[in-house]
């Protein structure tokens, strides 16, 4: 379906765009707050991917296999929503301390 494409690429951009931004930064705590990011768009990516597998196909082991992804694209996102919000006060601290 063209829908969950949309957001199949969508949250592959956004994967890439937040390892890209980690890679050019030099700060610690910015690091881990980004590799958090990166890991909830790549599980948007992963849970995206299994649910059009469910949409588009209908056989047993497709939907074996789609829940698959769901369950681990959810659990990434969990993983790094988790990290995100360890690391945002930690940035904000930082970034008082950079700036003062």
């Amino acid at each position: 379906m063209p829908f969950f494409v949309f957001f199949i690429v969508i949250s592959a951009i956004a994967y890439v765009y937040y390892k890209v931004k980690y890679v050019r930064t030099k700060r610690a705590v910015e690091k881990e707050y980004l590799s958090a990011k990166s890991s909830m768009s790549l599980g948007l990516f992963i849970m995206f991917f299994g649910v059009n597998q469910l949409v588009i196909h209908r056989g047993a082991l497709t939907v074996v296999i789609g829940i698959i992804f769901i369950l681990t694209g959810l659990g990434s996102m969990w993983a790094g929503y988790k990290a995100y919000k360890h690391y945002v006060p930690l940035l904000a601290k930082e970034n008082e301390r950079e700036n003062a």
